[in-house]
């Protein structure tokens, strides 16, 4: 039995999103407004999913096709290492602002939580997403 490409075959189910994900990193951050909080770096989860356009999705398995995971989180541990931030909103947007840049980017979800700030919830944070 000959298989057609999955497109050809049953096109409802071709791939329609293509997603970069980095979930939960853990950065030491200077963030929040209150007099206990400055100058006390906090645990800060940041979660990042960045939709693409199919011309910047992968067509081969080479590493020059591979999306650059690195910048994200080295970015990201820039920000947090070189700033301080009164606000997770404000972290967010920059989060933001430097992925959103990149060529192919076509949506973006960034998500930052604080896991510490109270004993009976599990984290406090913000989304910000282009959809």
């Amino acid at each position: 039995m000959t298989r057609l490409p999955l497109n050809k075959a049953q096109p409802q189910l071709a791939p329609r999103t293509h997603k970069v994900l980095l979930q939960e990193l853990a950065v030491d951050a200077d963030i929040g407004f209150h007099d206990f909080e400055i100058g006390t770096r906090q645990r800060l989860l940041v979660c990042v999913e960045v939709m693409l356009d199919l011309a910047h999705w992968p067509q081969a398995d080479t590493r020059e096709q591979a999306w650059n995971y690195d910048f994200i989180r080295t970015g990201i541990h820039a920000l947090v290492r070189d700033r301080r931030f009164n606000l997770q909103e404000t972290l967010a947007q920059e989060i933001f602002t430097m992925i959103v840049a990149v060529e192919g980017v076509i949506g973006l979800k960034v998500t930052t939580r604080k896991p510490d700030v109270y004993p009976d919830a599990k984290a406090v944070g913000i989304v910000i997403s282009s959809d």
